[in-house]
């Protein structure tokens, strides 16, 4: 690797141990990687291998002193970090390094504007006029890609999709220009198009700013792309680092090699022709009001869905793409009744559209949802055993203990994790290894219907070929229904055998995926599909449908 003395950033022999029950345990083990100054360096690999831990040890944000550093050094611009006070630290952070999280929603304050928590960065290191800071407020908004920025200034972040979530999120670490930025998974929640321009917007800044660059991803198409050096890491070690194309061409380690051998196999399941409707919706509105003035008045609405009718048979999925925003998760969850919606829902042969709140609920154990964000959908005071087991005693109350139990620890080896973490909490799992907590959740009840949020997103490309694998084997097994929502069009090209691209709230094209896949007719999906397979290409190859 290259001197510290060329090195904006240079990671030396970092140990990183969690202390637990009087117990210890090595999460990171003596890494080491340098990053000179433009330079962009990717750490990739499994969740749970240390990637994000690596990271946040750099900012000091881990939850000390629960975690501890018994061995390492980290010296930017010649400063050993490990070593600064948290005032020290403070001024660095926002300023000199930024760093944008995994998870947008848990990033950001629900209480506060999306204007509010931008020019907060700003005047913290940067102090200058109000009326500057909006001017810069929309400018980094525009940057990103947000569209009409002027009309998100005083949005709240749940009234954003979570690909707006994750764009604000990044244009708070550009406010200050740093020098170094640290990316943690910064396009997991974004679509292909965007994803391109968020890359382009990086590299953009990279070459006018001189900015240095650490890119946490699962994502091997967007390393090949973005990055000039990489580093793999698999059980808290770097087993393999390198040039990129180095790396990417002749791999040494055997992890390396499954790494990028790994890919989801097409093979959705059809439904039988006789199978019958389980969920259907006839043109479908969720309208948001906008109100401004004193008396907050209505002056317009976001028409988040605008008229959409669909129909998903038993044992189907039905794959919903499109850009961040374009409605996808806002029409999962009217069809499930947990937003307000205008426009007949039939549920195993009832309109439950109009129903009150307690008639809904026996159908809740029927439909499940499985959400983008796993931290701010998992409660931080359950356990992972009362979290999956929640709903059995809410749905099936007269169950023994053994027997949810039992319940428990079959979900939890469904999705590949060891029964023993019903014991510990959702902080202590990596992104992906809670996004298999969310989805245990869900099947555990064994429902007719689950709409499925973007449930591979925060999986690397290993984890997300066993978790297809197993929701196709969970579908087949209990016939099951799938509403598969994802920017990943690889992953949706596994699983679904009905395709509906939306945008701006709309259908613009439907039909059984592969016929979609091969022949899209309308402008907006051969765009939309073409920035996808572009992607696959720098990366694994082309989608195979």
């Amino acid at each position: 690797m290259d001197a510290i003395s060329q090195s904006l950033l240079s990671v030396t022999d970092l140990s990183v141990a969690f202390h637990q029950q009087g117990r210890a345990s090595l999460a990171v083990d003596r890494v080491s990687f340098d990053i000179k100054r433009g330079e962009c360096v990717a750490l990739v690999g499994e969740s749970g291998s240390g990637k994000s831990v690596s990271a946040l040890s750099v900012l000091k944000l881990l939850p000390y002193p629960v975690a501890s550093h018994p061995s390492g050094s980290i010296r930017f611009k010649g400063r050993d970090l490990l070593t600064l006070s948290e005032r020290e630290i403070r001024e660095i952070r926002g300023s000199d390094i930024s760093i944008i999280f995994q998870e947008p929603m848990t990033s950001l304050n629900p209480l506060h504007t999306i204007e509010r928590q931008i020019t907060e960065i700003i005047h913290l290191h940067r102090p200058m006029s109000n009326s500057a800071a909006r001017a810069r407020t929309l400018e980094l908004l525009t940057q990103v890609g947000i569209p009409e920025p002027e009309t998100r200034l005083g949005s709240y972040p749940h009234q954003l999709s979570g690909g707006q979530r994750q764009r604000v999120m990044i244009a708070m670490a550009l406010a200050n220009e740093p020098d170094l930025l640290i990316a943690d998974e910064p396009t997991t929640a974004l679509d292909v198009t965007v994803q391109a321009q968020i890359l382009t917007l990086l590299a953009d800044i990279r070459a006018r700013l001189g900015m240095s660059l650490l890119f946490i991803t699962h994502d091997l198409g967007i390393v090949r792309r973005i990055a000039d050096r990489v580093c793999v890491m698999n059980g808290g070690k770097i087993v393999e680092h390198g040039p990129v194309e180095q790396v990417f061409t002749a791999p040494k380690h055997p992890y390396t090699k499954a790494l990028l051998a790994a890919e989801p196999k097409p093979d959705p399941a059809p439904p039988r022709p006789d199978a019958p409707e389980v969920m259907s919706a006839n043109d479908l509105k969720v309208w948001f009001p906008i109100k401004r003035g004193l008396f907050r008045s209505t002056v317009g609405h976001i028409k988040a869905v605008d008229g959409v009718s669909l129909a998903v048979r038993r044992g189907e999925t039905l794959g919903v793409v499109g850009e961040s925003g374009s409605g996808k998760t806002t029409l999962g969850l009217a069809l499930l009744r947990l937003i307000s919606s205008d426009g007949p829902i039939v549920f195993l042969g009832r309109n439950i559209q109009g129903l009150k709140f307690k008639d809904v609920r026996p159908f809740r154990r029927n439909m499940q949802v499985v959400f983008q964000d796993p931290f701010g959908s998992l409660s931080p005071r359950m356990s992972v055993g009362d979290i999956i087991a929640e709903g059995l005693s809410v749905h099936q109350p007269k169950l023994s203990d053994d027997a949810r139990e039992a319940r428990v620890i079959k979900a939890l080896e469904d999705v590949g994790l060891d029964p023993e973490t019903r014991f510990r909490y959702p902080h202590e799992f990596s992104g992906g290894q809670r996004q298999r907590i969310s989805i245990a959740r869900a099947v555990v009840l064994e429902p007719s219907f689950i709409v499925l949020d973007e449930p591979t997103s925060a999986l690397d490309m290993l984890f997300q070929s066993q978790m297809v694998d197993l929701l196709r084997e969970l579908q087949r097994k209990h016939d099951l229904t799938y509403m598969f929502i994802s920017h990943d069009l690889r992953v949706v090209a596994a699983l679904a055998s009905h395709l509906i691209v939306m945008r701006n709230g709309k259908v613009v094209e439907e039909g059984p995926a592969a016929e979609l896949f091969k022949n899209p007719k309308s402008d907006y999906t051969r765009a939309l599909f073409a920035a996808a397979f572009r992607n696959e290409a720098a990366g694994n190859g082309a989608v195979a449908t």
